[in-house]
């Protein structure tokens, strides 16, 4: 069997909906697992019905990350139906504007989204998986993970305390079996840079620092994540693995 191959898992993948989530839940069910697609409203089916296309059984769960109060019921239905054996917390909102004009609202959903809902999520699986012991946690972290960004306070934060969270998982959690990683993508064409891409002097700046010198697909990024998925990376523990075009490199 190929060490990338995930025959037998099962991979909860949040965000699923659209971009990288969704190119990593494709990308994991070509590797043979079958898939959990988390999003905030019910509106998963395209995803789900091209998971299925490729094989994999597929299941859905609409749940807010913006509510605390949502996940843990939601993670109880999910393992009811079986285990969960990777766990991709994809999820991630983003809110742009100056710090001084920061709604404190922005600041707090940024957070619980792209924070507190990783916490949370990876306590909840990742205790089954302590107990199994065995277990994949990707993360999806950021080149603001390394770097601070321009008005972009709160995702900022956000995703350098996944990069920090990643490490204080994997110190805890690598002796019970379980590895916990991110992947730190570079800019790539979604949703969350659709404002940068129709911005034609920040695009510009943005390619030109780009060694690649060009944008990633969600595709690009999805190969990261099946690796981490995988027994390829059984000796992988708290790395933060940029996907970035060569943008850290510069």
């Amino acid at each position: 069997m190929s060490p990338f191959a995930l025959d037998g898992r099962t991979a909860l993948v949040t965000g699923a909906r659209e971009g990288i989530g969704r190119a990593a839940a494709l990308a994991l069910a070509d590797a043979g697992a079958d898939l959990v697609l988390w999003g905030h409203h019910d509106n998963l089916d395209k995803t789900a019905g091209e998971v299925e296309a490729r094989g994999a059984k597929v299941r859905t769960v609409a749940a807010d990350l913006t509510d605390p109060a949502a996940i843990g019921p939601a993670v109880e239905r999910v393992l009811a139906d079986g285990e969960v054996h990777v766990l991709v917390n994809n999820a991630g909102i983003i809110r742009r504007g100056p710090a001084l004009e920061m709604p404190d609202e922005d600041w707090r959903e940024v957070l619980q989204v792209n924070l507190d809902s990783v916490f949370l999520l990876s306590k909840l699986l990742g205790g089954p998986m302590c107990e199994r012991g065995s277990g994949k946690i990707i993360n999806v972290a950021s080149m603001l993970s390394f770097q601070g960004g321009i008005n972009v306070a709160s995702y900022a934060v956000s995703k350098h305390a996944v990069a920090g969270l990643t490490r204080a998982l994997a110190n805890e959690w690598a002796p019970l079996g379980v590895n916990v990683n991110a992947v730190a993508p570079g800019y790539v064409a979604t949703g969350n840079t659709a404002a940068l891409r129709a911005n034609p002097v920040r695009e510009a700046e943005i390619r030109s620092r780009i060694p690649a010198g060009r944008w990633a697909t969600p595709d690009e990024i999805a190969g990261a994540v099946v690796f981490l998925a995988s027994p390829a990376a059984d000796y992988v523990h708290g790395h933060v693995l940029a996907v970035d075009g060569g943008w850290l490199a510069r």
